[in-house]
């Protein structure tokens, strides 16, 4: 039977503690896995629209028995455009336009073949504009 000691270094401003045994090497610890996530920004232009499509986004990866973290609401992007009513003269007198691009953010953590697959052959309503990362 081995018997280990543990011994503690100072390194730096840092105390470090290694494990030995009696064979004098140090044994190393397991390698903690990150989980995977699937990160999927949607936009939209009318806001109805695009909570229409986060819904069945969801309602596909919950049929599937992903774990999801959102639909989290990302701050609205406001484009305002003013142009001049007249084309020479009269410049007081001007309309002012704007558009509003909301967003959504859904992650799926550790996400199965399965639901990759399901989300690629979803079929969401035109303007919705998706942006699917794996981080």
């Amino acid at each position: 039977m081995a018997k280990s000691s543990t011994t503690t270094k100072k390194v730096g401003t840092k105390a470090v503690s290694t494990r030995s045994s009696r064979s004098g090497r140090a044994t190393k610890k397991a390698a903690v896995e990150i989980p995977q996530r699937l990160r999927i920004r949607v936009r939209a232009y009318e806001h109805k629209i695009l909570d229409a499509s986060v819904k069945q986004i969801i309602d596909t990866t919950r049929r599937l028995d992903a774990k999801i973290v959102g639909p989290i609401p990302l701050p609205t992007e406001i484009k305002k455009y003013t142009v001049n009513r007249a084309t020479f003269v009269f410049k007081d007198a001007r309309e002012q336009f704007e558009m509003r691009v909301h967003k959504r953010m859904i992650d799926i953590l550790n996400p199965s073949q399965k639901v990759i697959e399901a989300l690629t052959n979803i079929n969401l309503p035109s303007g919705v504009n998706i942006d699917v990362k794996m981080m």
